[in-house]
């Protein structure tokens, strides 16, 4: 067989295989786009977009320093899916939960990071010290269908990663959503999750504001005991 006859073998079996890559590669991104319209439909928005009004003093009868909480991120940090407010994660320190929604809205880890980081150095520059937990695994959605699910549970694991680094370099103390009840979620979505199972049970946010509440407690103490700084 000739030299030339050899290339144009060659060349076709490359265009061929670069045809056939093209190929899966859109019908990968159609399943997947298929795949998130089932997701949103089968989630649907049965509880709405209105979580409860948890601004409040509580335990006011309680005698001592009174430490304001604020709690900032998407619809888990407001509490969606709880019927009462005294079951969301009711939180000066500022509580940041925020991620889920960026995965599902597909924005870059990168950009996701760096609008936290950007919280993050305006609380501190005002003094207030900052507990973030980092973006849940999206594995555990069950609505969601598989391959989909699977990759959202990547892009929930590399945003959480993001996360906890971003905040480490800005002076925040980061909380691993998918260590501390992460299992619990895969194991007892019936349970955990809401009506819509997107969104956490009350018992879900009871398990999560459970993780959080030690690291909030030693923030606070570390600020009384002036180790905290800006």
């Amino acid at each position: 067989m000739s030299r030339s006859r050899i290339a144009l073998t060659v060349g076709a079996a490359l265009a061929l295989a670069a045809a056939v890559s093209f190929g899966v590669a859109v019908g990968a991104r159609m399943l997947l786009t298929r795949q998130a319209a089932v997701a949103r439909r089968r989630i649907g928005k049965p509880l709405g977009e209105l979580a409860p009004r948890s601004d409040r003093v509580w335990r006011k009868s309680l005698t001592g320093e009174i430490v304001e909480l604020l709690m900032l991120g998407d619809s888990i940090a407001a509490g969606l899916g709880a019927d009462r407010r005294k079951d969301t994660l009711v939180a000066d320190v500022a509580v940041i939960v925020v991620g889920g929604n960026d995965v599902t809205h597909r924005i870059p880890a990168s950009v996701s990071a760096e609008h936290l980081r950007a919280a993050i150095t305006r609380l501190r520059a005002r003094g207030i010290p900052v507990v973030v937990g980092t973006c849940p695994d999206l594995g555990a959605l069950r609505p969601v269908p598989q391959p989909l699910r699977i990759l959202g549970s990547q892009m929930s694991r590399q945003l959480a990663a993001a996360q906890a680094a971003v905040a480490e370099r800005s002076g925040a103390t980061a909380v691993s959503l998918r260590s501390a009840v992460g299992a619990v979620f895969f194991d007892q979505p019936d349970e955990m999750f809401g009506v819509d199972r997107f969104h956490p049970s009350a018992l879900g946010y009871r398990r999560t504001a459970e993780a959080l509440l030690p690291v909030v407690v030693a923030t606070v103490e570390g600020r009384r005991a002036g180790t905290d700084t800006v």
